[in-house]
């Protein structure tokens, strides 16, 4: 009985490796599991009590099942069924790629990453780079939003800190849940992503199949109430200027819409605008038609080469945050009150009809969030040089010129982001940044445009460039509430 037993090294390491596995999904995964899920349940009991806009059950359902319900979506096995008595191809095949789309697409909202780890982050982050400021929302509009609805928070697309600046700023109201690129889909990034509720977009899918499966997807989360943040331009603007919007998510969000439904869809327009763009420099890039593309190599490097520049500055205490950060929140508009008005019902329209009337819908967003957009101190003063950049001009002349355009633009409506209420404090911080940066040379006294640095000018003049045409009618824009008559038809 005391005789011992012999094996070879390679045996006992695969019996110890099976041990220990045994051991890790026998004993320690369920008490993980249940650790996690009582810190999970415990944060999402916390937020209902909290948030402006509850949780919707939608959100909160495990991932799986979501995939499996697009999966059997009845309109996705028909489309696959067609394709296939049409096409040829096998229907195995088909349901094959409905499957992997389905799992490319879906997200797995986490609680407890969103607002314990994402808000954490996105605070500092935010903070860290920019003076973060929240300029104008319209409280009463906002108050008035049924929390029932699908909240869509629409805005305008300056920098991927966007999504970090916005998803921070409402984390106290809403959990938001976006559509996010294919640059976004590298190992470890994506989990996280996902884990915030965000969703993955093929940007100009081919497939017809990908684009109703997606289509499914958004409808359903619209319809189930979850709070969504769609960028209209599609992606980030390259010369600083809105750019023309696609409504391809907005038609998925809208084309069952009725209006005597259960559930309201209400869009919010957001505004953002930066006195600093991370990637101002790297868009500006696309605009030069014989421009080499950087490799991934390059475009690491180049990140890099720019945290080291930074991180010398603050080694030396040199370094400035990259200027301010505001955000605007606009006027709701009802969904059910636009159809109302217009005589609409969108699930009843034909492809034509309703394309039609997404695109009017989509252009009266756009101009929404172009008169909320924020006149920060750089875009101001960007604007003043922008006009005439061969001249020189005087600190004196600089400021006059700018005191102007602000009486102009806030006569008519804009929202201007003033620090300290100090408006002779904005020009110079603005002045500061476009001479710290060589956009803006001074020489005895006087300031002129660095020559090479004309498109960086003309990008931040551009972020508000749009008010003179958005903001010339008489009385503004027409209101958001879709109140009026319904117009014939």
């Amino acid at each position: 009985m005391d005789a011992g037993i012999t094996v070879p090294l390679w045996l006992f390491v695969i019996m110890a490796l099976l041990a220990a596995w045994a051991a890790g999904v026998l004993l320690l995964a369920p008490g993980m599991r249940w650790f996690f899920r009582r810190r999970i349940n415990a944060v999402i009991d916390e937020l209902n009590t909290r948030l402006r806009i509850e949780l919707p059950s939608f959100k909160l359902t495990r991932r799986e099942v979501l995939i499996d319900r697009l999966f059997h979506d009845p309109a996705l096995q028909a489309a696959a069924a067609e394709q296939a008595r049409q096409g040829g191809e096998p229907l195995v095949e088909l349901r094959r790629r409905i499957d992997r789309y389905a799992r490319e697409i879906v997200p797995s909202f986490n609680a407890y990453a969103y607002f314990r780890l994402g808000y954490w982050l996105a605070k500092r982050a935010a903070r860290a780079l920019y003076r973060v400021r929240l300029g104008y929302a319209d409280e009463a509009g906002l108050a008035a939003v049924d929390p029932k609805s699908t909240v869509v928070f629409v805005m305008n697309h300056r920098s991927n800190m966007d999504y970090v600046l916005v998803a921070f700023l409402a984390a106290e109201q809403v959990a938001l849940s976006y559509a996010v690129g294919e640059w976004a889909r590298v190992w470890g990034l994506q989990q996280l992503i996902r884990a915030m509720g965000a969703y993955f977009v093929r940007r100009d899918s081919g497939d017809p199949l990908y684009r109703l499966v997606l289509s499914r997807y958004v409808a359903m989360a619209t319809e189930a109430g979850v709070p969504q943040a769609l960028f209209p331009e599609g992606g980030l603007t390259v010369d600083g200027a809105l750019r023309t919007p696609k409504f391809g998510l907005l038609d998925y969000m809208t084309k069952n819409f009725r209006a005597g439904g259960e559930r309201d869809i209400v869009f919010i327009p957001v505004g953002l605008n930066y006195d600093r763009v991370l990637e101002d420099r790297s868009q500006l890039l696309k605009l030069e038609p014989r421009r080499r593309r950087k490799g991934a190599v390059a475009a690491v490097l180049t990140a890099l080469a720019f945290a080291g520049r930074n991180l010398r500055l603050m080694l030396a205490g040199r370094w400035h945050r990259l200027g301010y950060a505001c955000v605007n929140f606009g006027t709701p508009l009802s969904l059910r009150a636009w159809s109302a008005a217009r005589c609409i019902e969108f699930a009843d329209l034909d492809e034509a009809a309703r394309r039609e009337e997404v695109a009017r819908l989509g252009r009266r967003l756009m101009e929404a969030i172009a008169a909320v957009i924020p006149v920060v101190p750089v875009a101001l003063v960007a604007q003043v040089f922008a006009r005439d950049p061969a001249r020189a001009l005087s600190e004196l002349e600089i400021k006059s010129a700018a005191f102007a355009l602000l009486g102009d633009w806030q006569a008519r409506g804009a929202h201007i982001y003033v620090p300290r209420n100090d408006q002779d404090y904005a020009i110079g911080v603005g002045l500061r940044m476009l001479v710290l940066r060589h956009v803006v040379a001074e020489r005895d006294g006087l300031f002129r445009p660095v020559a090479e640095n004309l498109p960086l000018l003309a990008y931040y003049a551009n972020s508000v460039a749009h008010f003179a045409a958005v903001l010339a009618a008489e009385g503004g824009a027409a209101p958001l509430t879709g109140s009026a008559r319904c117009e014939s038809r």
